[in-house]
């Protein structure tokens, strides 16, 4: 995979991750689909997911700076 298409992938799932997690957007979605019942399990699965693609994008940026010396 390319460093750029890495950090590409790392900041656009991050900043996803992010506003279904600090903003109501996914609860109003899940509600007007009917599944309102998942939304208390929300936070088992998006926190998770947030650490994995700012993980993702700390690599990119560490193999990013390491290439360009």
């Amino acid at each position: 995979m390319k460093k750029s298409t890495l950090l590409t992938t790392g900041i656009i799932g991050s900043v996803i991750a992010a506003l279904c997690c600090f903003t109501p957007a996914l609860v109003i979605l899940l509600g007007a689909m009917g599944l309102a019942a998942w939304a208390g399990h929300l936070d088992a699965v998006l926190m998770p997911l947030l650490a994995f693609f700012i993980g993702l994008t700390l690599y990119a940026l560490f193999r990013k700076e390491r290439h360009d010396r």
